[in-house]
């Protein structure tokens, strides 16, 4: 899909990926970009840079996303792309509160059914639309130091999975980001010690070279959107021999303790 004349929606798009989606959407010539935020005044700077229309939203709010989705369609016609760019990662274990939990789900999961839920209706009436749907390199291995990540970023590309299998004979495309770490509070946040900050400084990237990524992927129609490419390989290592990854990956974690 070409991106020139359709309508966009980004959720989590006053900052960091989702602005730099925003952005490259525009520069693609999107008719109009449609940046949706927790924080609304970041969505109005956004949005009043590009010339598109700002959101205030909580992506995990399923009635709050099915009312923009409506509002946008009035306003500017049907939507042709939706992002569901919302994401938290909070730190923890198993034995974390159960709030920490519930909002990894919520946003990391049901944000994305929310968002599919709202727009697959037209799009299948249509015959055509694309979902992007946010996950992370996490959601193809692990994450080494927050268990709700890992567990829901799994769930995010399982989710993008089903969509694209369900839906894909009926004109919906689905894409499924996984980055590794890019340079925005959340992956600044997997700083946790010295080691752990030399392994992910060397690893990121902006996310205007996320954004452009995407644009690759969605033009290519291709589901896996990954922006550091090595991740392929990772996957590959981890479907050949499980046993052989896991031990790695605790070698790996052993390494970030100091």
């Amino acid at each position: 899909m070409e991106l020139n004349d359709r309508i966009a929606v980004i959720t989590a798009g006053g900052g960091g990926i989702g602005a730099a989606l925003a952005r490259a959407f525009r520069a693609e010539g999107a008719r109009h970009v449609a940046v949706a935020d927790l924080d609304g005044s970041a969505a109005e700077a956004v949005a009043a840079e590009i010339g598109g229309s700002a959101w205030p939203l909580d992506a995990a709010d399923a009635t709050a996303v099915a009312a923009m989705v409506d509002a946008v369609e009035s306003e500017h016609g049907p939507i042709d792309i939706f992002c569901a760019n919302a994401g938290v990662a909070l730190p923890g274990d198993v034995d974390s509160d159960l709030e920490v939990w519930q909002r990894s789900w919520d946003v990391n999961v049901m944000s994305q059914v929310h968002a599919a839920g709202a727009v697959l209706p037209g799009m299948l009436a249509r015959g055509e639309g694309y979902l992007v749907l946010t996950s992370s390199a996490a959601g193809l291995t692990t994450s080494l130091d927050t268990a709700s990540y890992a567990v829901t970023k799994h769930a995010s590309v399982a989710l993008a999975e089903w969509l694209a299998i369900t839906y894909g004979d009926r004109g919906i495309r689905v894409s499924c980001l996984a980055p590794q770490f890019v340079d925005t509070p959340m992956g600044r946040s997997a700083k946790t010690t010295p080691a752990a900050a030399a392994w992910v400084e060397s690893l990121m990237i902006e996310p205007a070279e996320v954004a452009a990524s995407v644009i690759d992927g969605i033009r290519e129609e291709r589901f896996l959107i990954l922006p550091h490419p090595e991740v392929a390989g990772y996957f590959q290592n981890k479907a050949a021999d499980y046993d052989r990854w896991l031990e790695g990956m605790r070698k790996l974690r052993a390494s970030f303790e100091t």
